[in-house]
């Protein structure tokens, strides 16, 4: 669903591509340690720019520590460790808030006109 919202937005089929990734690897994470959880792709405006938030949100028992599990090669499950880093990597927004009370929600976006390196 990702990769179609973002081809009728306009996104390149690489960026449809790395979106798609995106949303596979916060729907394992759900899986993997939340068991549930719900994600929301839509397309976002700000300042004349458009482009396709996704949001993973569960109520889990959130992470433990966010900061290392955004390092590469990190894991509590015996994967490689690359899904949150890549997803940060792959989009031009990230945005992580857990507890051990809340869960576990990530909000990112990518925007069609990608801001230069200078403003992210």
């Amino acid at each position: 669903m990702g990769k179609q919202i973002a081809g009728d937005i306009g996104f390149s089929v690489a960026d449809q591509t790395r979106i798609e990734i995106v949303v596979l690897e916060l729907a394992w994470n759900i899986v993997l340690h939340a068991g549930e959880g719900e994600i929301i792709i839509q397309p976002v405006e700000c300042h004349g720019r458009q482009g396709l938030e996704v949001v993973a949100q569960d109520h889990g028992p959130g992470i433990a520590d966010p900061e290392l599990a955004l390092q590469d090669g990190y894991s509590t499950t015996k994967t490689m460790g690359a899904g949150l880093p890549a997803v940060r990597r792959l989009m031009d927004e990230f945005d992580l808030q857990t507890s051990a009370s809340e869960g576990t929600k990530i909000r990112t976006i990518r925007w069609l006109q990608r801001p230069s390196r200078r403003n992210r």
